[in-house]
């Protein structure tokens, strides 16, 4: 397809173009709202997911595999919950050449499903807590202009966790360290964010309160890119998941859910990526250096051979290596391995046999540094994080500059138009909210808060719309 070397003026097509030219996502299937993962884009998608594995086994979850089709019934237990999501959902209703007398719903998210299991599970207090989590696809028709990843019919790659307690102490806890747990991951794959606490009107269906964390693109726009819900006792009441209590009193569990999904790869494409395609950090790299020998006839031999001990003493430390020793020009191997995002490509030609030397050029900036061969090693694994250091500051400086305060629904509208997001004070107040969306037709994302998950002081006395006290810090900007 060729990718349009436009990531900052022609956003959705840099991005369409480059999920398939860099082998990550084919959203070609005949299908509209699905794809297929490549090899490529599934290796990176296993380094992500794989870390934040690490982080829910560190925290004592365990993985589990529940079925795709939920009984109408069971979905229907939880009225709010269903309310929101019955307008999205996929019914089967045949089997074969039959009518199903009892219709199943392919699943939008699995509380209904879990919740039932976790009623016969939990008992007693001594049954919790019950941790588990989930790599599935979901379901749900979307009505909306499909987007490869961040809206999808068939979500392929949701990661969702479940958790359920005998107090709303040991809850509310679980919640602020699933929120820690998204920004280690975030952090740890240099992804600015906006962390929020969603709206009344926004929250999770049968949530008592909704976290978010939302990231910038290019664009201007945010993508939500993870959520944590405190579920309370609603799901628990819904499905009769009762415990004995070590009082000897009975009570409904209180539970907590939350989930990220393939966003996370957009976010990362979205966060690093330039004109000339992926940039990846090391760290999630499936290739961490590719080897480009700059061949003259009269040197092949020797450049090869140069070329394959470099490969030899970087696999010896465990990195992944490929030795490009195609009949490709070295332009065009130069364009495919920026257009993969490999973080170091390593040049050897004539001029370094002779010095004894390798030229070592990073995929962010694609600047070029030539080290003696007896300090290659060192001197890659030092690159390697200069370049994780540079790309995150990178893109905190994109994030901070994409922010700006507004004193006036005028402003917001200006702010945003400009491909920003726009912070305001507001009092809190719920019709507050819909004039202010009335009024510019934007997103309202939610109460701002602080890293530590506390509000954010106002800064005004007033609310930017109607006048009265602010009580809160309100994110509005376009989103997807």
């Amino acid at each position: 397809m060729g990718v349009p070397r436009k990531k900052w003026s022609k956003f959705t097509g840099w991005y369409e173009n480059l999920l398939i030219d860099a082998g990550i996502y084919d959203h070609r299937y005949p299908l509209k709202g699905a794809g297929v993962w490549m090899p490529y884009g599934y290796q990176i998608r296993e380094k992500v997911y794989g870390y934040l594995k690490k982080l829910h086994h560190k925290n004592n979850y365990y993985e589990v595999l529940f079925p795709t089709l939920i009984p109408e019934d069971l979905f229907k237990k939880e009225s709010e919950h269903v309310a929101s999501f019955e307008k999205e959902v996929f019914w089967v209703t045949r089997g074969g050449a039959k009518e199903l007398q009892k219709k199943y719903v392919l699943r939008p998210t699995s509380e209904t499903a879990m919740y039932h299991m976790f009623s016969l599970w939990a008992k007693s207090y001594t049954d919790l807590p019950i941790k588990i989590f989930q790599v599935v696809s979901v379901f749900r028709y979307e009505t909306k202009a499909t987007h490869p990843l961040y809206r999808e019919r068939e979500v392929t790659t949701f990661f969702e966790s479940h958790c359920a307690f005998s107090t709303k102490e040991e809850n509310e806890k679980e919640v602020k360290m699933a929120v820690e747990m998204y920004k280690n991951l975030f952090d740890w794959l240099g992804i600015p964010y906006l962390l929020s606490k969603r709206p009344d009107w926004d929250k999770f269906p049968g949530a008592e309160y909704t976290i978010a964390f939302d990231a910038i693109m290019p664009n201007g726009r945010t993508l939500q890119i993870g959520t944590v819900h405190n579920l309370g006792q609603n799901f628990a009441k819904a499905f009769e998941i009762i415990v004995d209590m070590p009082d000897g009193s009975r009570d409904y569990v209180h539970q907590m859910c939350f989930g990220v999904s393939g966003r996370v790869i957009t976010a990362i494409m979205a966060t690093h990526g330039d004109d000339h395609g992926l940039v990846l950090l090391p760290e999630i790299s499936p290739i961490d250096a590719v080897i480009v020998p700059i061949i003259y006839k009269e040197k092949e031999k020797e450049i090869l051979e140069a070329s394959r001990k470099v490969k030899e003493l970087l696999e010896s430390e465990g990195f992944k290596v490929i030795l490009d020793d195609t009949d490709d020009t070295p332009g065009s191997k130069f364009y495919k391995w920026e257009l993969k995002g490999v973080p170091i490509r390593i040049e050897i030609g004539p001029r370094d046999v002779e010095n004894e030397t390798v030229t070592l050029v990073r995929r962010d900036t694609l600047e070029k540094e030539s080290v003696k061969l007896s300090e290659c090693l060192d001197e890659f694994k030092d690159l390697r994080v200069k370049i994780t250091e540079d790309l995150k500051k990178r893109a905190r400086e994109f994030f901070e500059s994409k922010i700006e305060e507004a004193d006036t629904i005028e402003q917001v509208k200006k702010i945003v138009n400009e491909g920003k997001v726009a912070i305001v004070d507001w009092c809190g107040e719920e019709s507050c909210a819909a004039e202010i969306e009335e009024e510019t037709g934007l997103t309202l994302l939610g109460i701002k808060l602080k890293e530590n998950g506390e509000h954010e002081k106002p800064k005004k006395l007033k609310c930017v719309n109607c006048g009265k006290e602010s009580k809160y810090r309100l994110i509005i900007s376009k989103s997807y």
